[in-house]
């Protein structure tokens, strides 16, 4: 078995490299350390592929930019054929895409289709996953109605309550330029699964998080809270009261999913992908919960306005994914997320 994974320094990139090493003859990276770029020395990746180097047996790293078709075609003519690409490449910030739009869109959606145009004309037969968003959806989650509880946001209708599926529309709202970018990609996705009937599926990450995360303000939502109330920072919460709700799943269940569809493939699939009920808390909620492992409580300051298309309350409905690979389940619980992310910043800080 041949892998390839893009974006392989960065949080889920890393898992799949780990992941696949002890499954498969050869995991090939692609990744450039864009996310220093993007988010300066925090932002930096250096360390997990440090990390990837000294843990992997059968990992090879490209220092390789998506949006350079002609590096990537070849790398294809060298390396190809690939029996799994899994794409996490990507500009994943809304705040930064707003003042770099054509790096996140030539990012996003162009190294997007570089990607699926190499798979078709060299490694057709290849399992193409792309590491979506729920961004794809814009605000239109907001619209489900809601009701205020002391620490979250809540779901007013029972029949909300297993969460968003991937029957929610995804045009016809406000996505942040960051979302607009990774549409045009999901369903480019989409459509070289069905217009050329290749094996790609769209994962829509809700909140992936775990250890190997390199947390920033502008993107990687619990590992920067944890971050920043374990070095006593003040973190900024941007509207809704902070009683906004995400779902989190780890990186190791977004794997175990990978894999899952790996082994039972299909063409254009479109599954959403967070941690489900059990694993959703709001902004405060996590505070409390960092505190209780670390005897630190928050310093926070408000600021009344949201970010631009922002979700209020999302929560994955895991049910078309569960319904197509059965035996793929969350095996770690939020406890378990926020312990282990914890553990990681002790010993990196």
């Amino acid at each position: 078995m041949k892998v390839l994974v893009t974006g392989s320094s960065g949080l889920i990139g890393s898992e799949i490299v780990t992941f696949f090493d002890a499954r498969a003859d050869s995991v090939l990276g692609i990744d450039n350390n864009m996310r220093a770029d993007f988010f300066g020395r925090e932002g930096d990746t250096e360390w997990n592929l440090r990390r990837l180097r000294t843990t992997t047996r059968h990992f090879r790293h490209w220092d390789l930019d998506i949006r350079d078709r002609n590096g990537l075609q070849d790398l294809y003519k060298r390396e190809a054929p690939f029996d799994l690409i899994v794409h996490c490449a990507a500009q994943p910030s809304h705040d930064l895409a707003a003042t770099r739009p054509f790096d996140d869109f030539d990012i996003n959606a162009v190294g997007t289709l570089n990607l699926l145009e190499a798979t078709r004309r060299m490694s057709p037969d290849a399992v193409f996953i792309l590491l979506s968003t729920n961004k794809v959806y814009g605000d239109a989650p907001n619209e489900l109605p809601l009701k205020e509880l002391p620490t979250r946001w809540e779901y007013a209708r029972g029949r909300d309550y297993a969460g968003i599926s991937e029957a929610m529309r995804i045009d016809r709202s406000k996505h942040s330029i960051f979302g607009a970018s990774k549409v045009a990609a999901d369903v480019m996705t989409q459509e070289y699964g069905r217009y050329f009937r290749m094996r790609t599926a769209c994962l829509r990450g809700s909140c992936l998080t775990g250890p190997n995360h390199s947390g920033v303000e502008l993107h990687g939502f619990l590992s920067y809270l944890v971050k920043a109330q374990m070095q006593g920072r003040t973190y900024r919460i941007y509207g809704y009261k902070g009683k906004q709700v995400r779902d989190n799943i780890h990186s190791y269940d977004v794997a175990c999913a990978i894999e899952a569809i790996y082994q039972n493939p299909r063409c254009g699939e479109v599954y959403n992908l967070g941690g489900g009920r059990d694993n959703a808390c709001s902004i405060l909620e996590a505070f409390d919960r960092v505190a209780d492992l670390t005897g630190k409580k928050m310093r926070y300051e408000y600021q009344e306005t949201h970010r631009e298309g922002d979700h209020i309350c999302y929560i994955s409905d895991l049910s078309r994914l569960q319904r197509h690979y059965p035996h793929w389940k969350i095996t770690k619980s939020l406890e378990d997320i926020f312990t282990e992310i914890v553990s990681s910043w002790n010993q990196r800080l």
